[in-house]
């Protein structure tokens, strides 16, 4: 985290991105540009191992290693529809939620179908989010009902939490959930951060808003909002900024993992090193 924020302050703030695959590095005034990835992409996530996963906008998904190499492809996610979200905090476990089909697809490491889930038979018709929860599961936002509910490997409810429209009058719609810290995130751009612990229990609540590509970095949160880079401590009082260099002003999607900065451009993945910056 700390190399990451020094590498952002030392950047220098115009250049261009290549518009071409490449790979080997090169360095575009002091940022070090590994390699581009791709064209027409959608969207990606890279996994704590450094594999990343390559959404085409035709619908197919690609996992490729830290080097580039290919792992797996996936090809039927046009059966439920658009891919809303991928995730892969757990390398062994993809999850791709079709949220218009009410639909969560479990892969392995390889991007074989592990498993189909169907919300709808949980009475679960609006989920507005996923995302893995510790016990091999998966954390699911009812809309509908206003609940964070935890479901197990094959889709049966385990816990749910009460009504947060009893908890306000404005109950949150989130946009990203995360399972870290034994603390489930939810983060809502209009609204802000909720840390709640596996009881349902709201630890934490801070009107972070209007930040887009929200991470869960150690005992941080991350995330951009406009030209600047925020860093927030739950718990703390102190919120961090930093101005992004222009090379990062109107990318489309920021990742930070490990020593490594990937960025989505026009459909093509910019992958840069935060190594000796």
């Amino acid at each position: 985290m700390k190399c990451f924020f020094l590498f952002i302050a030392g950047l220098i703030s115009t250049t261009l991105f290549a518009q071409q695959d490449t790979a080997g590095k090169s360095r575009q005034n002091g940022l070090a540009l590994v390699r581009t990835i791709g064209e027409n992409l959608a969207d990606f996530t890279v996994d704590n191992l450094g594999n990343f996963y390559l959404l085409d906008k035709s619908g197919q998904l690609k996992k490729r290693d830290a080097d580039g190499d290919s792992i797996g492809v996936y090809n039927d996610v046009r059966r439920y529809g658009k891919v809303h979200a991928i995730d892969a905090s757990n390398p062994l476990k993809v999850l791709l939620h079709f949220r218009d089909f009410g639909t969560v697809v479990v892969l392995d490491r390889f991007l074989n179908n592990r498993n189909t889930i169907d919300l709808r038979k949980q009475d679960i018709f609006q989920a507005r989010v996923i995302g893995q929860s510790f016990d091999n599961g998966l954390w699911v936002y009812d809309e509908l009902n206003g609940k964070l509910k935890r479901l197990d490997d094959n889709g049966k409810l385990v816990a749910e939490t009460v009504d947060f429209r009893v908890l306000s009058d404005t109950p949150p719609t989130p946009l990203y959930i995360a399972d870290a810290n034994r603390l489930v995130y939810l983060y809502d751009p209009e609204k802000g951060l909720i840390v709640l612990d596996y009881f349902g229990t709201v630890r934490n609540q801070v009107a972070l808003l209007g930040w887009t590509d929200f991470q869960v970095m150690g005992d941080d949160v991350v995330g951009r909002k406009g030209t600047m880079l925020l860093r927030y401590t739950p718990g703390t009082l102190i919120t961090k900024e930093l101005s992004l260099p222009e090379l990062l002003h109107d990318v489309d999607k920021m990742q930070v993992v490990m020593d490594h900065l990937y960025c989505l451009k026009d459909g093509v993945l910019f992958v840069y090193s935060l190594q000796n910056l």
